[in-house]
């Protein structure tokens, strides 16, 4: 009788044993820590729990999921370890751009990401600032440049060099061209940089010579001295003029004999063959000169300047003469007047 008591305890004892031990091990089970990562808004911390759901992990540790959050893995996702835990609350950024404030609310933290949320287009030399891969703070400003770039072409003439040779051998204020100059080319190319439509950078990327010039080569002559009928005369310079003819008469002067001024010079003196009209303002009065004729008539010879006319602007000269018969015969014509010394 005590032996079947004994057997009846033995065996009651193995069970609540093994009671014990299950119960020990379910409990071990349920009670499973794990180790994760958890980046909240891009704060990163590693830490052990004995969590069983990520949403069990959230309200543990007290962290705030906004609405619109992103979590992942889903806050019913079962704990294990080297599990990562990512938890983005939307945050609210302002972006300017095309003279505009655009307010948005997005998971996203960095610049472009935010961007590409708004719907914002960016050309490929556009600037931003944060620039694009920085993170971008809660209620931060995100700031877009639109960039232009232009390449502005411009051509200069560049002004030809003038080269004098002197040659005795021709007359003085005589020019003759050796070679026709020829203006030159610069091409200049500039590169500008315009920010919001804003000019603030001009540089020059090129500068070249298309074409150089071409030197005028002129020949000039230095000789002075003029063969007349009196032997060799210097002087001063020549200029081509045109030659009228005038003398006493009524149809030259308006006056006729014996009336005050007739025969009388601007200068005083009496007209005479010789006695030139000027432009005071081309040559003063009283300067020598020499007219040569250039059709190969003869020449009218030494000359004073002494008288003016109301017809007698710039280059022409008006040369007196005796009779009404050499003005006419005389007409119009082109001579050579040398400024004598």
């Amino acid at each position: 009788m005590d032996r079947l008591k004994t057997d009846s305890f033995s065996k009651i004892t193995v069970l609540v044993l093994l009671a014990i031990a299950m119960f020990l091990s379910l409990g071990m089970t349920f009670l499973q820590r794990s180790d994760v990562t958890l980046n909240v808004d891009g704060e990163v911390r590693t830490l052990s729990t004995y969590s069983q759901t990520v949403k069990e992990l959230i309200d543990e540790e007290g962290i705030v999921v906004e609405e619109g959050a992103y979590v992942s893995p889903s806050l019913d996702t079962e704990l294990e370890n080297n599990l990562e835990i990512i938890i983005k609350n939307p945050k609210d950024y302002t972006i300017r751009v095309d003279g505009k404030s655009i307010k948005i609310t997005t998971i996203e933290t960095i610049t472009k990401d935010i961007l590409r949320e708004a719907n914002i287009t960016l050309n490929p030399q556009d600037e931003t600032d944060p620039a694009l891969n920085s993170i971008v703070k809660d209620n931060g400003n995100i700031n877009v440049y639109r960039i232009e770039e232009k390449i502005i072409t411009t051509d200069t003439k560049l002004p030809f060099e003038k080269q004098v040779i002197s040659n005795s051998k021709m007359e003085m204020g005589a020019l003759k061209t050796l070679q026709k100059g020829k203006e030159g080319l610069k091409r200049t190319q500039v590169k500008e940089k315009y920010v919001d439509g804003i000019l603030v950078s001009s540089v020059i990327i090129s500068d070249k010579i298309i074409e150089e010039p071409v030197t005028q080569v002129v020949e000039k002559g230095t000789k002075n001295v003029i063969a007349t009928s009196r032997g060799s005369t210097r002087f001063k310079k020549s200029i081509v003029m045109t030659a009228t003819a005038y003398d006493n008469s009524y149809a030259s002067t308006g006056k006729y004999p014996g009336q005050a001024g007739y025969g009388l010079t601007a200068s005083g003196t009496y007209a005479r063959p010789g006695t030139v009209a000027v432009d005071p303002r081309v040559i003063p009065l009283g300067t020598r000169l020499y007219i040569e004729s250039l059709d190969g008539s003869k020449d009218y010879g030494f000359a004073i300047a002494e008288d003016v006319g109301g017809a007698i602007k710039g280059n022409k000269i008006d040369l007196f003469f005796e009779t009404s018969w050499e003005v006419k015969n005389f007409g119009r014509r082109q001579v050579k007047v040398y400024i004598l010394e």
